[in-house]
């Protein structure tokens, strides 16, 4: 990959450069002729990271004649408010990624943290399942990313309208393909959860928690993968409900089950009467609005247990839904004793989610690996007095090549090549216990 600002364009070497990556809101009149970045067919672009610095503090120009006096492959010293505002929805989306050797360090500095704690908690999020094929909500194509750029989009191309650099229509970017391959390149709606299979660093915490070096895992994700992994219900809090795990409205029974509990149907009949004030959906039966977050949480099973008949209920934390107090009462439980925080693929903004950070007894450390910025970064750099390190750390990247690295810290590189050949048979084990009949 090259870095996108033309200046540049020099290879970015992922194993010593540190890069960022964003995408934009691009308009329909747009061929970028006279800009400085090199955007893609994906609205995408990366760069090193001090040339993406450099672009940030790059003044905007008076007019627009003043901001074409260098080339675009001059280094800029002005750009146009036009690209300014580009670049401006671009800084919302920036995914950072720090060097591969970088990484290597900060994950033989964590896995002597972790080798010294007495009570590790690890905080989870969505970053750990991309690879598992689920959308986060905040990287740069995050559900909430392109929620922003659709509300932002015409206010770009009402900029560029007025003063467009060409009348023509958008013509093809880098690499761009044509509409009938990206049509082919889009994502379905809809997660098919049952085939869902966990990562690297799902088993890697797994591998982990069974060497007794991890003594929690807190996890925001409704996925199932954790417990899939094989960690045990008594050694996870999943704050925000699983999409295997239905229990009784009625008795409280819980029902882990190998498929899917939620009754999309329900959720989504009420949903549409909310939004159009009709449904083209038919009503189930069993459905009944939740008061709080407006949808149904039935799943239209009933509770097998003697004597009651209540409807089971899906457990996953909707919007104003209040979080299950038993799950969170554990998690806090375990934030109390925690001695090393190690928090993975979460921008840690979800309330009351990110409150188990705040409760950690200082000075003990925190881990952040994720591709955002968070506002606990600072928190993860502080040093004691006369220490030349950090208490904790901080590593920009992929929570799979982070805790790669971890993992060969801690049971060496010849025990790591083992364990990861070993991984299609462990394969076999999820594709038994996702076919189970329950």
């Amino acid at each position: 990959m090259n870095c996108c600002l033309k200046c540049c364009g020099k290879e970015i070497n992922i194993s010593d450069d540190s890069r960022v990556e964003v995408k934009t809101v691009l308009p329909s009149r747009f061929n970028g002729e006279n800009f400085h970045v090199l955007w893609n067919k994906n609205e995408e672009a990366k760069f090193h990271l001090p040339c993406w610095n450099h672009l940030l503090n790059v003044r905007t120009s008076a007019n627009r004649k003043n901001s074409t006096k260098k080339r675009p492959h001059e280094t800029p010293d002005s750009i146009s408010k036009q690209e300014k505002a580009l670049i401006r929805e671009a800084r919302k989306t920036a995914e950072f990624f720090d060097s591969g050797e970088q990484i290597k360090k900060e994950a033989s500095r964590v896995a002597e943290m972790l080798k010294s704690a007495k009570h590790c908690v690890v905080f989870t999020g969505a970053g750990i399942s991309t690879s598992a094929g689920i959308g986060d909500y905040r990287g740069k194509s995050g559900k909430w990313t392109e929620m922003d750029h659709n509300q932002v989009s015409d206010k770009i191309n009402q900029m560029f309208d007025s003063q467009g650099p060409s009348a023509s229509k958008r013509p093809c970017l880098q690499n761009e393909c044509s509409d009938e391959e990206d049509e082919d390149e889009m994502d379905e709606d809809g997660v098919d959860y049952e085939k869902l299979r966990p990562t690297f660093t799902h088993e890697a915490l797994c591998l982990l928690m069974d060497k007794k070096l991890i003594k929690h895992v807190v996890s925001q994700n409704g996925d199932g993968l954790h417990g899939l992994s094989g960690i045990s219900k008594e050694n996870l809090s999943e704050l925000h409900g699983n999409v295997f795990i239905e229990k009784c409205e009625k008795c409280g029974h819980r029902y882990e089950r190998s498929f899917y509990v939620m009754d999309d149907e329900g959720s989504q009949y009420y949903e549409d009467l909310e939004d159009f004030g009709k449904s083209s959906v038919k009503k189930p039966k069993h459905a009944k609005q939740c008061e709080r977050c407006g949808l149904s949480h039935r799943t239209g099973r009933k509770c097998e247990q003697k004597d009651c008949t209540g409807y089971l209920m899906d457990t996953i934390i909707n919007f104003r839904d209040n979080l299950e107090e038993e799950i969170l009462t554990r998690a806090f439980d375990h934030a109390y004793q925690c001695d090393l925080m190690i928090c993975l693929g979460s921008t840690l903004t979800v309330t009351p989610a990110n409150e188990l950070v705040d409760v950690i007894e200082k000075p003990h450390p925190i881990v952040i690996c994720n591709r955002q910025k968070t506002d606990y970064d600072d928190d993860c750099l502080r040093k004691c007095r006369g220490e030349q390190q950090p208490r904790g750390g901080r590593v920009y990247g992929d929570c799979d090549e982070f805790m790669r690295e971890v993992l060969k810290n801690i049971i060496g590189e010849r025990s790591l090549k083992v364990w990861e050949e070993d991984r299609p048979k462990r394969l076999i084990n999820y594709d038994k216990c996702r076919s189970k009949n329950n």
